[in-house]
Parts: structure tokens; C-alpha cells; sequence
């Protein structure tokens, strides 16, 4: 079976690194990719492993006439079976322009459990609201990664018998406890002496990076020795606002600023704790992999990151320092204890392997597409 993926953009996402896994995984079927944009961070790592891949130039939040009709030139070209497509902008034209084309098996891909314009753009507010009206016309199927999507989906008018979720799979043998990898990061960051917490996630207000550090400041006021990583896009010395932020709360000394890196398992190794603040979020895959990693988690109940740790780990509301200053104090003395700290580790990679492994997810696809 041949699939056509078309997606918004290859840079680096949730969407992306999923897209990324399901196509090299899935050796049943033959998978061809169309970025709606540039090739990003995905592009070239698909070409590498021998995918084909189109790139159609469109701007952030701009369509182009010239890019829709490389959009349909590529998929009459391609004649697939299936069309799955991946983002707001993507389901919407790609979804379009496949049923022009007489395809009929069409599949979007919802990721999104926040319409708050606070935290979205009203572009993707409104491409959002066409597909709501569109929900029920053109996709065969709907895949969601989190039940809270699907929720927020249905009340933007979401057609809801078409919905089915999907959560995310990971390489498990790439996101796996290494004591090797602990000892070489650490040992290369200069980091150690102190417990180590760290969040991997882009600067966006939706992140909300403040309440994290407004939360160590707490901490750190109440005696506890630490160091913070922060690793993701644009989380280093050039951004200003950050800087301004950690000074403010006077944990300049405490905090290392990472920016984006390829070796997000050997992070997830190097820390002692992981701490996901964020205001909203579909199915965070970085909690998924720090647990896979033997490394306990701290959330805000946004999302599905309640589902994810489950018994395993600390949740917390969202945009509450003191709650979450709170729930980083208890973990860190539960480390005291090596006994339950070594219990709580390994209970957190055994049900991370349990119920999200990559080969579940493709899977899980397959049967989508076949209409099992």
C-alpha cells in the first residue's frame, strides 16, 4: 500500500517526530512525504533513510496558488491508496485537493487540546474552524494523539463518530535508561554535584518557562540545592526575555541554557527529574521519553500528561508556582530515599515500554487505514 503523508512542515515537533516514526517503522507499507513548507529538521534525515520527499516553499501561515498546484502534481503522480495528513493547514488543503483527485481513503491528524488565542495563533484558530466545518465531508477517519484533544475537537464541531485516538509510540530501544550516557552527559555539561531537573521543550508562551522558574525560585528559598537544564528552540543566551526572567528570580547560576539538541535521549538520561510546565499541550512526547528513560516526571494536568505518568510521577495545575514548587520539593526528597527513588525509576520505564512502544502505534495506523 503506497501513503502520501502531507504535513505543514518537517522542523521539529511533536507532529514531525511522530510522522518520522510511524514512516521508518512501518515496513509494510511504501510512504512518500509532502512538506507543505521547507524541509526542516525531518527532510533530510527521511532522504537519508530513502524516503522520497517534496517540498512545496510555502511561507509560515501563507498559501500559495503555485504551491497547491505542486500539491496536486505530486499526488497525481504518486496515486496512493492513502492520504494522511498531519496539521491544520495540511488537513485542510491536503485534504482538498486528495478528494479532487478521486482518493478516497483521506485521513487528518488533530494534535492540538488548546484553542486559547493566548497561546495559538488566530491563523491556526481559523484554518481549525473551516476543517470543523469540513470534518464530516472529507476525511474517511480522524486520529488524535490525546483524549483532550478530541474533546476540545468536538466542541469546535468536530465530526465525533469519525475520531479515533492513537497515542504516540517511541523507540524504545533508543529512549532506554544508560548509565554510560548519564555518566558521559553529565560529565560533558559540567553538571552533577547538585540534583539535576530539566525541561526540553521550545520557548513559547504555551511552555511557560516563567512558572517553571518562578516555582525553583520557591525551591531554592526553601535550601534546596539544584541545577536546571533548558533545552529546546531558542532557549539560550540570545533571548533576552528568558535571561531578564532567570535574573528576576536570581537563579542565573543554577540554570543551563541548552538550546535545540539532536541527543534529547542522552538529556533525558543526564537528569534527575523532568518538570513539564506548560499551559496546554495534545500528548507531550517528551514525558513520554524521560520516563522511558528511567527519569520520574513532574506535570501540569494539561494535555494528556496525566494519562502518561499515571501513578508514576507528580501532577500538578498548570500556572501555579507554588503547587508546582510544591511537587518538586516531595520528589526531591523521595531521591533521598534510594530505595523508593530506584522503585519509582524503574516503575517508570516499564510502563512507559507497556503501553507506548512504537511498534503499538504503527500498528494501530495500519488498522486506520485498512478500516479494521
Amino acid at each position: 500500500m503506497k501513503v502520501v503523508h502531507i504535513i505543514t512542515g518537517l522542523d521539529n515537533g511533536g507532529a514531525e517526530g511522530v510522522l518520522y516514526r510511524l514512516v521508518t517503522y512501518d515496513q509494510d507499507n511504501e510512504h512518500v512525504i509532502i512538506s507543505m513548507m521547507d524541509e526542516g529538521k525531518y527532510g533530510a534525515l527521511l532522504s537519508e533513510q530513502g524516503f522520497v520527499v517534496h517540498c512545496l516553499g510555502m511561507k509560515s501561515g501563507k498559501i500559495s496558488i503555485q504551491a497547491v498546484l505542486k500539491l496536486y502534481k505530486y499526488l497525481r503522480e504518486a496515486s496512493p491508496d492513502v492520504v494522511q495528513t498531519w496539521m491544520y493547514h495540511a488537513d485542510l488543503l491536503g485534504g482538498i485537493v486528495a478528494r479532487s483527485l478521486g482518493i478516497k481513503k483521506v485521513f487528518w491528524n488533530i494534535r492540538q487540546s488548546c484553542f486559547d488565542e493566548r497561546y495559538v495563533k488566530s491563523s491556526t484558530i481559523k484554518i481549525a474552524n473551516i476543517c470543523s466545518k469540513l470534518s464530516s465531508v472529507i476525511p474517511s477517519k480522524i486520529v488524535s494523539c490525546s483524549t483532550r484533544a478530541v474533546e476540545e475537537h468536538i466542541k469546535l464541531g468536530y465530526c465525533k463518530n469519525k475520531i479515533v485516538v492513537i497515542e504516540n509510540g517511541y523507540d524504545l530501544d533508543l529512549f532506554k535508561a544508560d548509565d554510560y550516557s548519564r555518566i558521559e552527559t553529565r560529565n560533558s555539561l559540567g553538571i552533577g554535584q547538585y540534583p539535576v531537573l530539566g525541561m526540553v521543550g521550545r520557548y513559547n508562551p504555551q511552555k511557560d518557562h516563567k512558572n517553571l522558574i518562578h516555582a525553583l525560585s520557591i525551591v531554592d528559598k526553601k535550601g534546596y540545592q539544584f541545577e536546571l537544564l533548558l533545552v529546546g528552540r531558542d532557549l539560550n543566551e540570545s533571548n533576552t526575555e528568558l535571561l531578564s526572567i532567570i535574573n528576576k528570580y536570581g537563579l542565573k547560576d543554577k540554570v543551563h541554557l541548552l538550546d535545540q539538541r539532536a541527543d534529547i535521549q542522552n538529556i533525558m538520561n543526564a537528569l534527575d527529574i523532568h518538570i513539564l510546565s506548560s499551559t496546554s499541550e495534545g500528548f507531550p512526547n517528551v514525558v513520554a521519553e524521560a520516563m522511558a528513560c528511567s527519569t520520574p516526571c513532574i506535570v501540569t494536568n494539561v494535555g494528556d500528561s496525566k494519562l502518561i505518568v499515571d501513578k508514576y510521577g507528580i501532577v500538578v495545575e498548570p500556572r501555579n508556582a507554588n503547587e508546582l514548587a510544591e511537587g518538586i520539593i516531595t520528589m526531591m526528597d523521595t531521591m533521598s530515599n534510594d530505595k523508593e527513588w530506584d522503585c519509582l525509576k524503574n516503575d517508570c520505564s516499564t510502563h512507559i515500554n507497556e503501553n507506548f512502544s512504537i511498534q503499538s502505534m504503527v500498528l494501530r495506523y495500519n488498522k486506520v487505514w485498512n478500516n479494521d
